[in-house]
């Protein structure tokens, strides 16, 4: 019985998917204990706390701590600090082995690169906070109105914010110009959502004639501890010369945090946290750096290098039988074979790695596309696993109201017409009963008529979107003229929620239009063009903990309250009444790919809601546990309400989805989608995108609570061979603490997973687990803020910017426009970068390896002497003017054109084992570097003929050209810079014999002897590589040549 092989439970380690947070937050928040306060409204002498100055320094050194601490980041690393130690030690005079400029400009070099990159980008950062710093606001004081720089503004000062201009502190907001009674403000910059949100003044400083007056009233405000939740405030707010005095509680709504912008109206609001206390600064964290597989592998072939410098340093000491001051000789064997471990690589990977960035920047295939960590270009050549959101990431996030389900009857898109018709017939007959409270009325069963009626109104007045009017002429007055005629040419509607939008522009074409908003009312317009009023009591905004928004109102014409609620359905089950078709069709729709909610209302008497409105605002007054205490109190109203209908709005798919996911697959690259929608919706969308092949079958793991099914389940799944797998957040709990070795085990085996009703620290935590148990790269794909987690956690972490905001872009490694692009990034840019720079650092380790050889050959034919070779400038010229050109311009060349690699993605297969990067490839490098150096020395050992000068002459030359034609012939596709580059270098060595007579015989080299010998090493050197490489690719030749022949 091997299928029912018995699972042992596994001790996994917990993941904290904490909020740890590095930079700014984590230095502020363990600098200092954070108390709440009272702030006094234009006071700020009557602080009761030292708050901090509202300064904004993105800044990692100051003036005095630059150069210490970019030293210092440089040389806390192991091979840095070595090449240091062998520059300071020509300063020992037993130690030194010619000029000191032979160890100290290599370095120098280095050095200098690092630190002008460095203190670019610090004065750029100090730019752009100085220019933030530096702008002007207005503050109301006793004397009138001051201007005021940002960085000057304290706590407690009443500042006035115009419109589009950035918010300087955390304010509560307290009166605004805009009739409605409230402001919108965009908050791109703080939580990357595009979507304006609304924010409510203070109501007792709203109603003062003047915003002077507030100055005159004695009031305060109690705010709580500043934290990094951008998304919840509480406090109160109270007037103490009122009569009675006031009390009005603060939340989230009342608040102005800083960084986000005015965006209707003039603000003003009263200072509460600035500088490192403001909730931006708190949430700003200086990400750790990637370091990328291919810097790791590199560093672990250095290592290598290293042992054997120190392994052939003892082998000379030791044949030199250790006499007399042999310590002496050993550490200057050292020095003589330092090149082995070579000073240059670092910096040549750097710059290609700049270059890659800069070719993905301008690729106009792709454009749009920026790279934000340009450290780990390679990575994206070796991917294994791309783990991709759903919605705005493989759909658009454009969504298209679809079908509308009352139960016993279903309109689709074409039926919509059936709809417009049940509306327009409620509003032009004469009497309408469903406008009677139904106290009054019999229970009798209601006609479809009446219930199309009261779902679309439901639908209508179920949210939170604001009608805004946008003038069309230069004249202020054409906007005020466009609201006050609902005109519909010139309205739009803002929304937290592309979904909600979707559905007020549903129930506009079928008749009934959301024509005005504010902070107390809403006004629909029926077919016949009649203005339906209704007061606005309450709104319960949508959480993601809640899943459910809901509102009460009050009809104007009937007085009747009536609370609306839509949600989620696995919410909206337990709230409304009994009934045997929700659960069904809720299934239906979302295998057809449809976002469901559920829609249902519930009708309250005067008496039932003024209890609960006592309720509510006692609730919101606690300062302690005020979201639980709020929470209970609106659950007291969630009962058995009457279901009203289902929407299904469609989310459409992103353009060629289909192609990038079928390249995806191609190349061997194997794709999660995580996402946080239903089940059957997840479903529907991966078969869809073609996620899932057509012949492939789908097991769906069922849902499971204890460790005792989840064995059954495993054990069901492991029957089952090349099969996706779809499975719910809560069951991948559960299985995660039970079985997670074997979960992984089979999951890997998957040709593709689905995790839906996924949080995102579970995203996060799938990554971290795959990352462990394959020891492959995973790449993570999002467009929300509920997808940064799992981007910085993957090894590539790509974000599209799309109708969810910037939060992912920011958040990520490289940012893209579409899906689409994922593939070229991946198929051609990925591919070209980790080839090149594999290129690259084999090259310059040839280049080192080279010239060592030849030290040692040298070394042991005369006697194990521990003197140079090369003096001078000879050996810093050789690894820079001579040779860096040719060997940097690597970083251009290209096996396959970019339109065959994107046509023939299995040859992204090959890179994914890490062959142009291997130890086999690395010691078939250093044989060829030994086999060179060494003929290269013999030769010009035993052609020269009287003076040394003249085999220092032969095999330098030798070397040099040794070195351009071994480039020659590793390039593949030339480009115009190539061929500037070996022209260039060979011109700038001729052009320097004439200033090398100290080391070279000038006379010597343009003798027919000196030109032969050179040419015969040469050949020698290079002729036979050329041979076996000719016949490598005759016999076995590489996938890509035959694509390219």
């Amino acid at each position: 019985m091997s299928d029912n092989i018995p699972l042992q439970p596994v001790r996994h380690k917990k993941i904290h998917d904490s909020k740890q947070r590095s930079g700014c937050c984590g230095w502020c928040c363990r600098g200092r204990d954070f108390k709440p306060r009272t702030v006094w409204l234009g006071h700020p002498e009557k602080r009761d706390h030292k708050y901090p100055r509202n300064v904004i320094n993105n800044q990692k050194y100051n003036f005095f701590t630059f150069l210490p601490g970019v030293l210092f980041n440089q040389f806390k690393y192991f091979f840095n600090l070595y090449f240091l130690l062998l520059a300071c030690s020509q300063f020992v005079p037993d130690l030194r082995l010619g000029a000191l400029y032979t160890y100290w400009a290599p370095l120098g070099f280095v050095l200098a690169v690092t630190v002008i990159r460095e203190a670019v980008e610090e004065i750029r950062c100090y730019v752009r906070d100085k220019e933030v710093n530096s702008q002007i606001y207005s503050k109301l004081t006793a004397r009138g109105t001051m201007v005021v720089k940002s960085s000057n503004i304290q706590v407690g000062d009443l500042i006035i914010v115009d419109k589009n201009q950035r918010v300087p502190a955390d304010m509560i907001f307290l009166r605004t110009s805009d009739k409605s009674g409230s402001c919108f403000i965009r908050t791109d910059q703080l939580d990357g959502e595009t979507d304006w949100k609304m924010r409510l003044p203070v109501g007792c400083t709203q109603r003062l004639p003047i915003a002077a007056d507030l100055l005159q009233i004695r009031s305060y405000v109690y705010a709580e501890e500043p934290n990094l939740d951008i998304h919840s405030f509480v406090g109160t707010f109270t007037r103490e010369d009122g009569d009675p005095p006031v009390n009005e509680s603060l939340s989230i709504e009342n608040t102005l945090w800083a960084s986000t912008v005015i965006a209707s109206g003039t603000a003003v609001g009263v200072v509460i946290y600035t500088g490192k206390e403001m909730r931006s600064v708190m949430n700003t964290s200086h990400p750790k750096s990637k370091m990328g597989l291919f810097d790791l592998e590199v560093n672990c072939l250095m290592k290598i290098l290293f042992f054997a410098l120190v392994v052939l340093s003892l082998v000379m000491v030791s044949l030199q039988h250790f006499r007399g001051r042999w310590y002496l000789h050993l550490f200057r064997f050292f020095l003589l074979f330092s090149q082995i471990v070579p000073i240059s690589i670092r910096v040549n990977l750097d710059m290609g790695k700049m270059v890659y960035s800069l070719m993905i920047r301008k690729d106009s295939k792709i454009p749009g596309t920026l790279v934000r960590a340009s450290t780990i270009p390679e990575q994206l050549g070796r991917i294994s696993y791309v783990l991709t959101d759903k919605t705005g990431t493989l759909t658009k996030n454009e969504m298209q109201f679809r079908r509308l389900h009352l139960g016993t009857v279903s309109y689709g898109l074409d039926s919509m017409d059936e709809v417009e018709s049940h509306v327009f017939s409620a509003y032009t007959q004469p009497a309408v009963s469903q406008d009677k409270p139904p106290s009054t009325a019999p229970k009798i069963r209601k006609t479809v008529s009446v219930r199309v009626h009261e779902a679309v109104k439901a639908i209508a007045l179920c949210h939170n979107v604001t009608p805004v009017y946008e003038s069309h002429g230069p004249d202020s007055t054409d906007r005020a003229e466009a609201e006050q005629n609902y005109e519909d040419a010139c309205r739009i509607y803002q929304a937290a929620s592309p979904d909600e939008v979707s559905l007020v522009q549903w129930t506009e074409c079928v008749g009934l239009t959301l024509v005005g908003r504010d902070q107390s009312s809403m006004q629909l317009r029926t077919p016949g063009g009649h203005i339906l009023n209704f007061s606005i009591l309450q709104v319960f905004p949508f959480t993601y903990e809640s899943k459910r928004m809901g509102i009460i109102v009050r009809d104007e014409s009937t007085g009747e309250i009536t609370f609306y609620m839509k949600g989620a359905d696995v919410v909206m089950m337990g709230i409304v009444q009994y009934n045997d078709w929700l659960e069904e069709e809720c299934g239906n729709m979302a295998r057809e790919g449809l976002r469901v909610l559920v829609v249902a209302k519930k009708s309250l008497t005067e008496e039932q809601y003024q209890d609960f409105e006592t309720r509510y605002n006692q609730a919101k007054l606690s300062v302690h546990d005020r979201s639980l205490k709020v929470a209970t109190v609106i659950e007291s109203l969630e009962m058995e309400m009457e279901l009203l209908c289902l929407t299904g709005v469609e989310d459409q798919l992103q353009v060629d989805v289909r192609p990038t996911l079928e390249m995806l697959r191609n190349a061997g690259i194997k794709v999660w989608m995580l996402t946080g929608d239903k089940l059957e919706t997840a479903t529907c969308t991966a078969k869809n995108a073609h996620l899932v092949t057509r012949n492939q079958d789908i097991h769906i793991f069922r849902t499971i609570t204890n460790r005792g099914e989840a064995h059954l389940e495993l054990n069901a799944f492991r029957r089952k061979h090349d099969c996706a797998l779809v499975i719910s957040g809560d069951s991948l709990e559960v299985c995660l603490k039970f079985y997670e070795y074997e979960f992984m085990e089979l999951a890997c085996q998957c040709p593709a997973v689905v995790c839906c009703r996924c949080a995102p620290t579970q995203k996060a935590q799938i990554i971290r687990l795959l990352q462990q148990r394959t020891r492959k790269l995973t790449c993570a794909v999002g467009d929300g803020g509920n997808d940064v987690s799992m981007i910085q956690a993957a090894d590539c972490g790509v974000g599209i910017e799309g109708k969810e905001g910037k939060q992912a872009s920011l958040a990520s490694d490289f940012s893209i426009t579409q899906f689409k692009h994922l593939g070229r990034l991946l198929m051609v840019h990925g591919r070209n970068s980790y080839k090149r720079s594999a290129a690259l650092s084999q090259f310059v380790i040839h280049r080192s390896l080279c010239i060592s050889t030849m030290q040692a050959v040298f070394s042991s034919v005369f006697y194990f002497a521990s003197i140079p070779l090369y003096q001078g400038f000879l050996v810093i010229g050789y690894s820079t003017i001579y040779t860096m050109f040719p060997v940097f311009s690597l970083v251009l060349d290209k096996d396959v054109k970019s339109e065959v690699a994107m046509l023939y993605p299995e040859l992204y297969k090959d890179l994914t084992k890490g062959r142009p990067l291997s130890f086999k490839t690395f010691l078939i490098w250093v044989l060829i570097s030994i086999y060179q150096g060494g003929i290269i020395m013999y030769g010009a050992l035993l052609l020269f003929d009287s003076e040394f000068v003249h085999a220092v002459a032969i095999s330098f030359t030798s070397l040099i050209l040794t070195e351009l034609l071994m480039v020659a012939l590793t390039i593949q596709t030339w480009h115009w810079l190539m061929i500037v580059a070996e022209l260039l270098s060979l011109s700038c060595y001729i052009a320097s014999l004439v200033f090398l007579h100290e080391f070279i015989d000038v006379y010597f080299i343009i003798t027919l002897s000196f030109l032969w010998k050179v040419t015969v090493i040469t050949l020698i050197s290079c002729l036979p590589l050329y041979v076996l490489k000719y016949l490598r690719r005759r016999f076995s030749p590489p996938s890509y040549s035959k694509l390219t022949s």
